[in-house]
Order: structure tokens, then C-alpha cells, then sequence
């Protein structure tokens, strides 16, 4: 939350967190193109996979904001869509972990 301190563990932490939810979710998106990719037939199919990749990329560009202001809302919210576990998250302080998990549930 803004006004948080970060200690430079805590920073090496959170970054290590986010970075592997966003590997996860980047498979999940490479495995699913690659599914649609097989489907496609005509070119309003490669349109419409166009249009999905586009809204993929602009919602991880949304999801994923590395903003130590924000990143407590971003782990709740990833935290919620089981994205990541408090296990990721280790390494935070217990006040981060105690108001990341408080969020989760809002």
C-alpha cells in the first residue's frame, strides 16, 4: 500500500512472486494460442484471435503492475484467482502477507 516501506528482501520477494505468476499465466496464454492457432480456417478467425491476443496482452498489462504502491491490491487480486499462494509470497513481511490475504477476501 502506499507508504509501505520495502525492505530489499521484500523487494527480491515480491518481484520473484509476481514474476512467476506472470510466467504461469504466459504459458496459459502461449498453450491456448497455440490451440486456437490449430482451429483457425478463415481469416476472420486469425481476426478473432487477433482481437484475443490483444485483450490478453492489455489484461496481464492490468494485472501485473509492479507498482509498489499497488502491489498489495495486485497479490490480493492474484492471490484470490489462486494465481499465487502465500507460499509465492514468502519472504514479505507478516503485515504485507496479514493485509494481501485481508484483500483477497474483498
Amino acid at each position: 500500500m502506499i507508504g509501505w516501506k520495502w525492505s530489499v528482501k521484500e523487494k527480491l520477494a515480491a518481484r520473484t512472486a509476481l514474476n512467476l505468476a506472470l510466467d504461469r499465466e504466459l504459458a496459459a496464454v502461449i498453450h491456448e494460442a497455440k490451440e486456437r492457432a490449430e482451429r483457425i480456417k478463415e481469416a476472420s478467425d486469425l481476426w478473432e484471435m487477433e482481437t484475443w491476443l490483444i485483450d490478453q496482452r492489455e489484461g496481464i498489462a492490468r494485472t501485473f503492475d509492479f507498482r509498489y504502491s499497488v502491489l498489495a491490491r495486485v497479490f490480493a487480486t492474484l492471490l484470490r484467482e489462486r494465481r499465487v499462494s502465500l507460499i509465492d509470497l514468502r519472504g514479505l513481511a507478516q503485515e504485507k502477507l496479514d493485509t494481501i490475504e485481508r484483500l483477497s477476501r474483498t
